[in-house]
């Protein structure tokens, strides 16, 4: 894994992909990640990404507090990560202990970085809008990691 730019990393993530996984700090101080299907794209200048997360979910309650999160494009390597985080309640268990990937801190609040993602976006949180009953988090990119040695992940 490596840090690159925002474009450069951007591009690796454009093939067709139908999940991403979310990391943000706990208001404990440990991290929660969860399996997202709802995420774009939202702004160029500056780069920017939102994620759209349930009302009932730990990870709407860990934002809520929080002001970071990360958005990770997972590889084919990752499945059981990704079925993990998509079916377990960080209430319930520490899904970054659980899944077993290789991370180190982010540069920017030092939220993981997965070292087996295809891409990872270290994310400002700078708005938030209810939308029914999920709110949208939108997030600044500070720092975008690439592997280009990993292949996306399709479900």
């Amino acid at each position: 894994m490596q840090r690159a730019e925002f474009t450069e990393v951007w591009k690796s993530t454009k093939k067709l992909n139908k999940v991403v996984l979310a990391i943000m700090p706990t208001p404990v101080g440990k991290y929660n990640l969860i399996t997202l299907e709802w995420f774009m794209r939202t702004s160029i200048k500056p780069p920017m990404l939102a994620i759209s997360i349930g009302h009932t979910r730990f990870s709407y309650e860990c934002l809520q507090v929080g002001d970071c999160f990360n958005v990770c494009y997972p590889s084919g390597e990752m499945t059981e990560a990704v079925k993990i985080c998509g079916t377990q309640s960080g209430r319930d268990m520490d899904k970054l202990l659980e899944i077993k990937e290789d991370w180190f801190h982010g540069r920017y609040r030092k939220v993981p970085i997965l070292k087996n993602a295809v891409a990872n976006f270290e994310c400002q949180l700078v708005s938030q809008i209810r939308s029914g009953d999920h709110t949208i988090f939108i997030g600044e990119v500070k720092y975008s990691w690439v592997n280009t040695e990993k292949e996306l992940l399709f479900l």
